[in-house]
């Protein structure tokens, strides 16, 4: 069982991203697709919250929290709506009230307080429940939602999981330097930020770029970090998107680039 710090809006910038970035996976189903929310914590309010959000993309999504923890899913139940909004006990193997595959699944700060080497466990077990052309959305964030980062994953060959890429996002207000987030990174790569391994090298670009760009930063943070990212991309790494989403404060690279080694 999680923590289960909850805050409202703590998840909006995945949020935002699931919404746009997964909108043709949303939007791929005939029938209403359904997503999960695995481990939502103490308050079911980012369940609800993700509903309204992918409602603007999919008006019929029908939204499942999923907990381990019976209170927990009790206080689901007194604000649920089905079928739209249902809470269901459960954990990796994703539940689905009435059976069915999800579309998506978001897991967030669940994976944090367990043991690198079970990650990719976990990971299996969630693809292996997805829909075809389903997606996993597997992450960390602060406690108020001002840093985050996960790992778009699909279901490869034969169900093992196949990490697409790497998304970090933040508060682009009063942010000294980009690798702040290292301590949000998600378990399979918060353990490996160090000399050697591939994202300590794309974190360290991340910072050399944010620094050279610091004259910018008299028209604002924004216009520093778009600058920041198109340095990355022009050194050779592979990021992913353009400018529209960077000036959200988000960047997004292969996952190839950062894999663990």
């Amino acid at each position: 069982m999680t923590r289960g710090t909850t805050n409202p809006n703590r998840l909006r910038r995945v949020d935002r991203w699931m919404a746009w970035a997964l909108r043709d996976v949303l939007r791929g189903p005939a029938a209403a697709p359904v997503v999960v929310d695995l481990g939502y914590g103490a308050s079911p309010v980012t369940v609800l919250e993700l509903a309204d959000r992918l409602a603007r993309v999919r008006p019929d999504v029908r939204l499942v929290g999923v907990e381990i923890d019976p209170e927990r899913v009790a206080r689901g139940v007194a604000v649920a709506v089905p079928p739209r909004v249902d809470f269901v006990l459960g954990g990796f193997e994703v539940p689905v009230p009435g059976g069915g595959e999800p579309v998506v699944v978001r897991a967030f700060n669940v994976l944090r307080q367990y043991a690198e080497h079970e990650s990719p466990g976990a990971w299996a077990q969630v693809v292996g429940r997805l829909a075809p052309g389903g997606a996993l959305v597997e992450g960390t964030c602060d406690e108020i939602g001002r840093l985050a980062t996960w790992v778009d994953v699909r279901r490869g060959p034969e169900g093992t999981p196949d990490p697409r890429s790497l998304t970090l996002a933040w508060r682009l207000a009063g942010l000294e330097r980009p690798s702040v987030v290292a301590e949000r990174l998600p378990k399979v790569l918060i353990h490996r930020n160090v000399p050697g391994e591939p994202v300590h090298g794309f974190l360290r670009s991340l910072d050399a770029a944010w620094a050279r760009r610091s004259p910018l930063a008299s028209y604002g943070a924004r216009q520093r970090f778009v600058a920041t990212v198109a340095d990355l991309r022009e050194e050779g790494w592979p990021v992913l998107h353009g400018p529209a989403r960077w000036r959200l404060g988000e960047l997004t690279v292969a996952w190839s680039a950062v894999a663990p080694r």
